[in-house]
C-alpha cells in the first residue's frame, strides 16, 4: 500500500479528533429558514485546514458566518528528499477533513466548497493526495493557483470591510505562499503571489532558533529579493498620489494583532479593523526574535503550533511594509475561506452591489487570456453563438450536460483558436498547451483542464488515451462532458470558414425517433440576408465544412448527420439563432 493509501486509511479508521482544533462561532442561529441555504468551505493550507459554514440569505443576498474551525496540520513538513506531502502530514489532514465533512453535514449544509493551496500544488503527490481524499471522503478540492488564491483572498477581504474608492494592499502571509493584491471596492488591478510563508522559512531557515542577528540580515535581503517582483507590479499600478492602506489577513498577522492587543490598556474584543504602526510592529519583532521557543509558547495569545513560526511570519510582515513605505495596517479577519462562500454565491447568482463587477470574471479572464494570444474576437464570438445554439438546439439528446458544461463550452469557444499564431497546422494542440498554461481566474483546476480539452478536441481526431489532454482529465463524468462539448465546438467550428459571417441562424432537427433517442440529425443552414445588388448568398463551403463531421459525429455519438441549405422564407424555426 503506497504511503497516501496507508495514511488516508489510518485517518478514516480512527476516530474523529482532529489535531489541534480551534473552534469559534457567530451568534448561534437558530435552525435556518427554508428560504436560507448552508453552504461549507474548506481551505487546505500549508499550515492549516479552516472549515466556515454559512448561512445564505438569498432575499438580501448576503451570507452570515454560523462557524469557524481551525486545525493545524502542517502539511507544509514534506519530505525533505522527495519534497512529497509526508504520510504523517497526511494522516493529520485526513483526520481533519474527515471531522470538518461531518461537522458540515450535520449543520445540513447543501454544499462544501473545498480548495488547496501551496503545499498541495508544488508536492509531487499533491495530485495523488486529492484523489485519495476524493476516493476516501467524498470531497472534491479545488487545486488552486497561486493568483486564484490572490483573488479568492480579495473577494474575502471584500466581504468583510468596505474598500471604496481608495485603493488597498491586501498582505496574506500564509504557511507556503504571500500573496499581496492591490485593490479597490471595484476590482483588484494586481494579483501576486510570492514562494515565501512562515511554515516554508521556518523550515528552510529555522534550525536554530533564536537566530543570530547575523542570520536575519541574511532573512530580510532573502525576503526583499524575493518580494520585489511583487511589489514592483504594485507600484507600477499605483497612481500618482494615491497612498493606499495595507490590510493584513490570515495567521500571521491576527497573533501579531492578538500579541499586540493583549498589551493595550483596554483589549478590543475583536480584532477585525485593529490598526498597528509599524513602529509597533517593529518593536514585537524584535521582541519575539530574541525570545526562545520556550519563551515564545509561554505568549498567551500564541499556540504553541504558531509559536514555532511566529518570527519567519512576522519577518515577512516586517519587510513587506518596509518596501511598500506603509506606516500602519489594519487587520481584517476575512481571508479565502470567506472568498470561498462569497464565490460560490457570485455561480449562482447571490450576489450583487459591490460585487457586481465581481460577477463577470469568469468571462473578463477568458477575453483577457484570448487577446493576449492574439485571437480575433469577431470570429471568436461567432464560433461560440454557433456552439451555444448547437448546445441549446441538442440537449439531451446529442449531450445530457445539467447546465455546468455550457460555460466551459463557452470559454473554449474563445479560446479555440489561441494556437494558431503559434503554427497553424497542429493549432489545437498548441491551444490546449497555451490554455493549460494560462491563468483562468475564478475557475477550478477541473474546469480549466476541461476548458483546455474541449478547444484541443474541437479539430482532427477524437481524444486517445495516450494524450496528455486526456489523462489529465478525471473521472468518467468529466471526460463524457469534454468530449460532448468538444463535438459541439467541432460542429461550431465547421461553420466558421470565412472572415464574414455568412449564416443568418440554423436549426437541427433530430430524426429517426425512437425509445432509445434520435438515430441521426439534419442541420438546416440559413444564410444572412444579401446586400442590396448582391446576388444570393452561397453556402455550399459551410454545407460541405460541416459535413466533414459526419464521420467523427458518427464515431463519438453513433449518430448520422445531415446537413441542407434553406432560404429565410422556408425557416420552420426562426427562433434558433446562431
Amino acid at each position: 500500500m503506497d504511503p497516501i493509501s496507508r495514511a488516508a486509511a489510518t485517518a478514516v479508521a480512527r476516530p474523529t479528533t482532529a489535531p489541534e482544533t480551534t473552534l469559534t462561532s457567530g451568534a448561534m442561529e437558530p435552525e435556518a429558514p427554508s428560504t436560507q441555504r448552508r453552504v461549507a468551505a474548506i481551505d487546505i493550507g500549508t499550515n492549516s485546514i479552516h472549515l466556515l459554514i454559512a448561512t445564505i440569505d438569498p432575499a438580501l443576498h448576503s451570507f452570515s458566518v454560523l462557524l469557524t474551525e481551525k486545525a493545524t496540520t502542517r502539511l507544509g513538513e514534506r519530505d525533505e528528499e522527495t519534497g512529497d506531502l509526508s504520510a504523517e502530514a497526511i494522516e493529520r489532514a485526513f483526520l481533519t477533513l474527515r471531522h470538518c465533512r461531518e461537522l458540515a453535514a450535520s449543520h445540513g449544509v447543501e454544499q462544501i466548497v473545498t480548495a488547496a493551496t501551496s503545499a498541495v500544488r508544488e508536492a509531487p503527490n499533491g495530485r495523488a493526495f486529492l484523489q485519495a481524499i476524493q476516493e476516501k471522503l467524498g470531497l472534491e478540492v479545488d487545486l488552486v493557483s497561486g493568483l486564484e488564491e490572490a483573488r479568492l483572498i480579495y473577494l474575502g477581504v471584500l466581504s468583510g470591510m468596505s474598500l471604496g474608492e481608495r485603493p488597498h494592499l491586501i498582505l496574506d502571509i500564509g504557511g507556503g505562499s504571500t500573496e499581496l493584491i492591490l485593490a479597490d471596492g471595484r476590482d483588484a488591478r494586481v494579483l501576486t503571489s510570492t514562494r515565501i510563508g512562515a511554515v516554508r522559512l521556518h523550515r528552510d531557515f529555522g534550525q536554530q532558533d533564536p537566530l543570530p542577528a547575523e542570520r536575519r540580515t541574511f532573512l530580510e535581503a532573502y525576503l526583499q529579493g524575493a518580494l520585489d517582483p511583487a511589489v514592483a507590479q504594485v507600484r507600477q499600478e499605483l497612481r500618482a498620489g494615491e497612498r493606499p492602506l495595507l490590510v493584513a489577513t490570515s495567521g500571521t498577522a491576527m497573533a501579531l494583532a492578538a500579541l499586540a492587543a493583549s498589551e493595550d490598556p483596554k483589549p478590543p474584543l475583536k480584532l477585525q479593523g485593529y490598526r498597528i504602526s509599524k513602529d509597533r510592529l517593529d518593536q514585537l519583532v524584535d521582541r519575539l526574535w530574541s525570545l526562545s521557543p520556550e519563551q515564545r509558547r509561554a505568549l498567551a495569545p500564541l499556540n504553541d503550533r504558531r509559536a514555532e513560526i511566529i518570527v519567519p511570519g512576522a519577518l515577512i510582515l516586517q519587510t513587506t511594509m518596509a518596501m511598500l513605505q506603509v506606516s500602519e495596517l489594519v487587520v481584517c479577519e476575512k481571508a479565502l475561506r470567506e472568498g470561498l462562500i462569497v464565490d460560490w454565491m457570485l455561480r449562482n447568482d447571490l450576489l450583487g452591489d459591490r460585487f457586481a463587477y465581481q460577477s463577470s470574471i469568469r468571462q473578463r479572464t477568458v477575453l483577457h487570456l484570448g487577446r493576449s494570444f492574439g485571437v480575433d474576437p469577431i470570429r471568436a464570438d461567432q464560433v461560440a453563438r454557433h456552439a451555444l445554439s448547437f448546445y441549446d438546439q441538442t440537449r439531451g439528446w446529442l449531450h445530457h450536460d445539467d447546465g455546468s458544461g455550457k460555460a466551459l463550452l463557452w470559454a473554449a469557444a474563445q479560446l479555440h483558436a489561441s494556437g494558431k499564431h503559434i503554427n497553424v497546422g497542429a493549432y489545437h494542440k498548441h491551444t490546449w498547451y497555451l490554455i493549460r498554461h494560462g491563468e483562468l481566474l475564478s475557475y477550478s483546476e477541473a474546469e480549466h483542464l476541461m476548458v483546455a480539452a474541449i478547444a484541443r478536441y474541437h479539430r482532427r481526431s477524437l481524444p486517445k488515451k495516450r494524450h496528455e489532454a486526456w489523462q489529465l482529465i478525471e473521472g468518467r463524468d468529466q471526460r463524457r462532458l469534454v468530449n460532448e462539448m468538444a463535438l459541439l465546438l467541432r460542429m461550431a467550428v465547421a461553420l466558421d470558414r470565412r472572415p464574414a459571417a455568412m449564416i443568418d441562424r440554423f436549426w437541427v432537427q433530430p430524426q429517426g425517433l425512437g425509445s432509445e433517442g434520435p438515430s441521426g440529425f439534419t442541420v438546416s443552414l440559413v444564410p444572412r440576408a444579401s446586400a442590396p445588388g448582391e446576388g444570393p448568398l452561397d453556402l455550399s463551403l459551410e454545407q460541405w465544412s460541416l459535413r466533414s463531421c459526419a464521420a467523427m459525429v458518427m464515431e463519438a455519438a453513433g449518430l448520422s448527420l445531415v446537413v441542407e441549405v434553406v432560404s429565410a422564407a422556408n425557416d420552420p424555426a426562426p427562433l434558433w439563432t446562431s
